[in-house]
């Protein structure tokens, strides 16, 4: 289970924190991701990493603005990000899938276990 939380509404420039809760698997085995989709758009990759560490994934266009981390004794991730912008806006969702690796962080398919999302809106 996936629980995420945090989102809002900020003015463009702004920074917000999600962070996702998860629970119910054996996390060492898995990778936990931040996917976004704004309406009328498809679901993307944010950014990922193995529970067990490693290297981050991060979408080439959020380099920079955007931060994942983790809390091992608190089972959670979270996305920290700054200077929002109005295409920032999306329903955010944490997700969690096994065996991942660097090749496959981006991808939708390979997370099996999907929170509800959050909706972050970024507007003056």
């Amino acid at each position: 289970q996936l629980q995420a939380s945090g989102g809002g509404l900020v003015q463009p420039g702004g920074s917000l924190g999600l962070s996702c809760l998860v629970s119910g698997v054996a996390l060492d085995y898995y990778g936990v991701g931040w996917f976004r989709q704004a309406p009328g758009k498809e679901r993307e990759a944010v950014a990922a990493r193995r529970w067990s560490g490693g290297s981050t994934f991060y979408a080439d266009s959020l380099r920079g603005r955007f931060t994942y981390s983790r809390d091992k004794a608190k089972n959670t991730v979270y996305l920290q990000m700054n200077s929002l912008r109005p295409e920032d806006t999306a329903v955010y969702y944490c997700a969690a899938g096994v065996g991942l690796i660097a090749s496959t962080y981006g991808s939708v398919s390979r997370y099996s276990y999907w929170g509800r999302g959050t909706q972050v809106t970024v507007s003056s």
